[in-house]
This record gives structure tokens, C-alpha cells and sequence, in this order.
């Protein structure tokens, strides 16, 4: 199927068909009486001119975002487009990788992640992460909840026992497992271990949660409760997601960045994304006409 390099970037989008946008989208985005302007909100995180190469691979081109504190932001687009590198380059995943290069900026609040003296340990405690398959140590659920917690020092048992609740709690776990925290968190079904995960990224207490795909490898049960799960934690944390599934971008995100062959095409209000594309290349991907 062509590809979108062969239309005239210039050329007026036309409007997402409702059918294939509009009707995904959550009633409060549909709604929705002001549009929110992502750049002009307190972010949590601001990319700016970012590069970033694999050996002579130009995987992100000159990135501009902002993230918007307490707000959900999805990065959405084919495969192999840059949502997860840049997703990974939040908390500097990216540094594990042979050959990794990077030029600009990314802000954590007023800190700059690549900073010389960033401390990289620190950066990640701020930064939760949650991976595409859900990734349970072989120990209790409890011990799992507060791993990172006795990693930092943290011996204080009422303190431990009072973090395992509110996390377990804040991810909709705690009535499902409290009389069992002692049992090993691999005899979880695969959505409470994703959300056993999530628990474990937000237990201590980061400001940022980094969601690669989490539902990606969960039926639509599993799925339902942890996109319930996203929109109750933007209370407390800005969550950036990445997603193929557009639906769920459209049901869960404030904000959407649509990215393509590692550049940002388009990034807004994920109603006004959605109903009303300001590029081509953003609407024929969101109606499937490449992807």
C-alpha cells in the first residue's frame, strides 16, 4: 500500500471521517468546551531539537514536544517510526545501546536529563517505566511492590507495609490480592501482573510514568482495566504512553504525537487530532489508509 511520501505535504487535509475517529474518542475530549494548547500547560518533560542516532541510523529528527504534567500523552505511528526510542530516551533506557548518539535537549522539570552530572539512578527513580510484557520478579507481591523502595535504603518496615497498600491500592489491586501478598507474583494472571508492575514503577512515588505498549500483550478484559487504570493515575502522575492501537490512544490520552520515519508529523489535542488533522500524512494514517 503507497505510503504517505507520495502526497503533497502542503496540500489541506480533509476531516477525519467520524467513523473512523470521532466515534472513538471519550466523551469528555468530544466535549470538551476550550482546547487545551499542550505547550502552554506546566510540562513535566520538554524535548527540544532532539536528535538521537543508532551508529549512522538517524532514528529522531529534530524533536520539539512537550509533555504536559498530569495529562496522559500517547506516540502513536507505524512501527519502527521512533515512539519507543523517544519514549526510552526519558529516562536514558537508551544509554544501554552500542553506539547511541545525541544532540539537544530533553528537561525533566528544570533538569536536564544529559547533564554531566544528571544522576542517572535518581533520573529513574523520577521516571517510572512500564515494558510491553508485563515483567514480575519471581518473589512475593509485596516484595515486588516495594523492590526499588529496600534497593534505595528503605528499612523501615511500616513505611514498606504502608507503600505496598497505596500502590496496590492506586492500581486497583489491593482487594484482589491483600489477603495474599506473600504468594509469588507469578501465579498472577497477565493483567494483574501488568498491573503488579505498574504498582511496582509508581511505588516510589516518581513524577513521570513511562508506559511502552502495556496492553499490547493483554485481552480486551485485562485492556479495559488497565486504560481505566491510566486515566486514575494522571491524578497523580504524567503518563506518557505509546500505543499502535489508535483506539485506545483516542479513549485514554489528552494529547497525541503522531511520529513517522523517526519525525514528528503532528501533536495536539488528541479530540482535535483525531476529528480535525492539520496534516495529510496524520489523517491518512488515522483512517488507515497506510500504517
Amino acid at each position: 500500500m503507497p505510503g504517505p511520501t507520495t502526497m503533497n505535504a502542503n496540500e489541506e487535509p480533509r476531516l477525519a471521517t467520524p467513523s473512523a475517529s470521532g466515534a472513538l474518542l471519550r466523551t469528555d475530549v468530544q466535549e470538551a468546551e476550550q482546547v487545551e494548547d499542550p505547550f502552554a500547560l506546566p510540562a513535566a518533560v520538554r524535548v527540544k531539537d532532539f536528535n538521537l542516532w543508532y551508529g549512522k541510523h538517524h532514528a529522531l529528527k529534530a524533536i520539539n514536544l512537550a509533555f504536559p504534567r498530569n495529562r496522559v500523552t500517547a506516540l502513536i505511528g507505524p512501527s519502527g517510526c521512533g515512539k519507543s526510542t523517544l519514549l526510552r530516551s526519558i529516562n536514558r533506557m537508551n544509554d544501554l545501546v552500542d553506539g547511541v548518539r545525541t544532540e539537544g535537549s530533553v528537561l525533566l522539570g528544570e533538569d536536564d536529563i544529559f547533564d554531566r552530572n544528571q544522576d542517572v539512578i535518581e533520573l529513574r527513580r523520577r521516571c517510572g517505566m512500564v515494558f510491553q510484557k508485563s515483567n514480575p520478579f519471581p518473589k512475593s507481591i509485596a516484595e515486588n511492590v516495594i523492590y526499588a523502595n529496600r534497593i534505595a535504603g528503605e528499612r523501615d518496615r511500616k513505611k514498606l507495609t504502608a507503600t505496598v497498600e497505596r500502590s496496590l491500592r492506586r492500581t486497583a489491586l489491593w482487594d484482589e490480592v491483600h489477603h495474599r501478598l506473600n504468594d509469588n507474583a507469578t501465579a498472577l494472571s497477565g493483567g494483574q501482573q501488568q498491573r503488579l508492575c505498574i504498582a511496582r514503577a509508581i511505588a516510589n512515588e516518581p513524577e513521570v510514568l513511562l508506559m511502552d505498549e502495556p496492553c499490547s500483550a493483554l485481552d480486551p478484559v485485562a485492556t479495559a482495566k488497565i486504560e481505566e487504570l491510566i486515566l486514575d493515575l494522571r491524578q497523580n502522575y504524567t503518563v506518557v504512553i505509546v500505543t499502535h492501537n489508535m483506539q485506545q490512544a483516542a479513549r485514554v490520552a489528552d494529547f497525541t504525537a503522531f511520529m513517522y520515519l523517526g519525525e514528528l508529523v503532528e501533536f495536539g489535542p488528541t479530540g482535535e487530532m483525531f476529528l480535525r488533522p492539520k496534516k495529510r500524512q496524520t489523517e491518512d494514517y488515522l483512517t488507515g489508509r497506510f500504517g
